[in-house]
């Protein structure tokens, strides 16, 4: 087996899992320990009384680019850490899409698609295990890393090949 094989095969799903754990837990578990019965605690409670995520709902932001104008209109150092680190946190995921799809020829559609789906998912984790709260602009700043990754790559590759 050759190099390039052996990095398709084992090395590069290896660094997707590794990179998927700790976008997981950075997100969900703002550098904490994944402590699971923590989270079957909260889990349980959502579950038993709904009215809890119900409440918890309130306090999210549905308007999209709302926190993102705040942000940029009275910047505070935690804000813009948090509006650049949505950003970066996903561009590994943009371009590991395009590593790991087969002939390399996922597009900018489906790694959108993919992008959106992922930032989604944790977003409503954070609701249902109540360990955040939802954000639309979350999604806008995740999905726009995720393509911002994915199209530094192609660039990136498409000048070492010329």
């Amino acid at each position: 087996m050759n190099l390039t094989k052996l990095l398709n095969r084992l090395v590069m799903p290896g660094l997707f899992a590794l990179y998927m754990l700790t976008l997981f837990r950075v997100i969900l578990f703002k550098y904490g320990s994944i402590d699971i019965d923590f989270l079957w605690s909260r889990l349980q409670k959502n579950l038993e009384k709904p009215e809890y995520s119900m409440h918890r709902m309130q306090y999210g932001n549905f308007i999209p680019l709302k926190t993102i104008f705040d942000t940029v209109l009275s910047p505070s150092s935690h804000e813009v850490i948090n509006l650049v680190g949505n950003i970066v946190a996903f561009m590994p995921f943009g371009i590991f899409l395009l590593l790991l799809s087969k002939s390399k020829t996922i597009s900018l559609i489906g790694v959108f698609i993919q992008s959106l789906g992922m930032s989604l998912l944790l977003e409503c984790l954070q609701v249902f295990f109540s360990i955040g709260n939802f954000d639309v602009d979350d999604l806008i700043l995740n999905t726009s890393g995720g393509l911002l990754g994915y199209c530094v790559f192609r660039l990136y590759s498409s000048r070492l090949k010329s």
